[in-house]
């Protein structure tokens, strides 16, 4: 029962952990973003194709795309690391339902004095 608690403890520190590098990555793509922005605002060249776009624009958005490709990995792992959390979180509650009932009734045994030792 305890290997099973910690699995499901373990499973939920997963998708916790890929939300929030999921959060993270995306947070790092919009400000890459604002900058792409601001980089276009001041150079005044928007068109990438540009012979004179801004070299910095240009990687900005590599990376960024870089990051939201990253981001839909990691939310389809997280997904699967929910899935797999629900699975395991499940297969404890029917355990702890059939530890409770074999408690019950071992208890109803030993009341009724057909307890084996």
């Amino acid at each position: 029962m305890r290997a099973k608690r910690f699995e499901v403890a373990e499973k939920a520190r997963k998708a916790e952990d890929l939300q929030s590098m999921t959060r993270d990555f995306g947070n790092m793509a919009a400000d890459l973003e604002r900058q792409i922005h601001a980089e276009e605002e001041r150079t005044g060249v928007r068109d990438a194709s540009h012979f004179a776009y801004s070299t910095f624009a240009k990687a900005a958005t590599l990376r960024r795309d870089k990051l939201l490709v990253s981001v839909a990995d990691l939310k389809a792992q997280m997904d699967e690391a929910m899935a797999a959390h629900d699975a395991a979180r499940e297969a404890l509650s029917a355990l702890e339902a059939d530890e409770a009932r074999d408690l019950r009734h071992h208890g109803k045994l030993e009341r009724n004095g057909l307890a084996y030792g």
